[in-house]
């Protein structure tokens, strides 16, 4: 059966002028996508007005947890010791979001107990031997 864990995380939307918004967010880690994180944003933050889920590399939160890191759609670097920005690229804008550090470390540690660091591959593949073992049942 695989494991997925969600956290409830308030951020802060930064706005154009620079001002913060609080927004409430959800952070996810599913075991059988090990190697992936997702951060979803509610209807009322986007401009279509639906539910918006970025996904990105578990390793690019660690690392920008510490770094400045990210070369594509989503960067993610510290702000100070207690903040950490997390910025997403789409094609009608983008968006810099804000949270503590100590959440996101403790949802990343929460993943970690999921799946540890490295074991990802391992992971997938004894879901998929078991799959195949049981055949469905």
């Amino acid at each position: 059966m695989a494991v997925t864990l969600e956290q409830s995380a308030r951020a802060r939307l930064i706005t154009p002028e620079g001002r913060e918004r609080p927004i409430p967010v959800a952070l996810r880690y599913a075991a059988s996508d090990p190697l992936a994180v997702q951060v979803t944003f509610p209807p009322e933050v986007s401009l279509d007005g639906a539910e918006v889920t970025w996904v990105f590399a578990r390793g690019l939160l660690e690392e920008g947890l510490n770094a400045p890191a990210g070369t594509g759609d989503v960067h993610i670097w510290p702000c100070g010791r207690e903040r950490t920005v997390l910025e997403f690229h789409a094609p009608h804008g983008l968006a810099l979001v804000q949270f503590d550090r100590a959440a996101l470390r403790r949802f990343l540690m929460r993943s970690y107990a999921v799946v540890g660091a490295g074991r990802e591959e391992a992971g997938r593949d004894l879901d998929q031997g078991l799959t195949r073992l049981l055949g469905g049942v």
